[in-house]
């Protein structure tokens, strides 16, 4: 059960109800953190801005983005980010072999170049706070400056929701089983 109540929408003032709306449109439903970052509701809005540009937008393919993601959701045992996003990796097309071997906490040894600079760009820079010259290098010749700027702010973002929704013990919906096997379920 989450820690914070969902507002009910019947309650909401008129800054909720716009960024409610919003979020509603560009995604379809209010899921995640977004019940909890509508009791800040220009946080919500700033946050999902932000959110649909890294997911949607980037000039990153989505298998490496979904990559990314799962690299975070793993990291900090999130299993909501975790779960929803191992359906959407496979649909980008990672390999299962990936999201198994991170699922398990292991290195995937079947990456691709691109996916190879991504998985360990992401978990270095999770792990020790800095990513080494090696690791720098390699991410920035395989996917360019632009990529490599968005890549870290795709991980500092989900970093930020696994956190809300590990702090907030936000559930999954209740039509979805957990597939992170040691992760709390709230």
């Amino acid at each position: 059960m989450p820690r914070l109540p969902e507002f009910d929408e019947a309650r909401f003032d008129a800054r909720q109800q716009t960024i409610y709306d919003e979020i509603l449109a560009s995604r379809g439903h209010l899921g995640g953190p977004f019940k909890i970052w509508l009791y800040s509701p220009d946080l919500a809005d700033r946050t999902q801005r932000l959110g649909e540009f890294l997911r949607y937008h980037t000039s990153i393919e989505p298998r490496l983005s979904e990559l990314a993601i799962l690299v975070v959701g793993r990291h900090y045992n999130c299993q909501v980010e975790w779960t929803l996003h191992e359906r959407f990796a496979r649909e980008a097309g990672l390999a299962p072999s990936i999201i198994d071997a991170l699922r398990q906490r292991n290195v995937p040894t079947d990456l691709q170049a691109d996916e190879a600079a991504v998985y360990t760009y992401a978990s270095e820079i999770l792990v020790a706070a800095v990513v080494s010259d090696e690791t720098f290098a390699t991410a920035q010749t395989t996917l360019g400056d632009k990529a490599l700027i968005e890549l870290t702010s795709i991980v500092g973002h989900y970093v930020h929701v696994s956190m809300t929704l590990n702090a907030f013990q936000v559930p999954l919906p209740a039509d979805i089983a957990p597939t992170l096997p040691d992760a709390p379920v709230f």
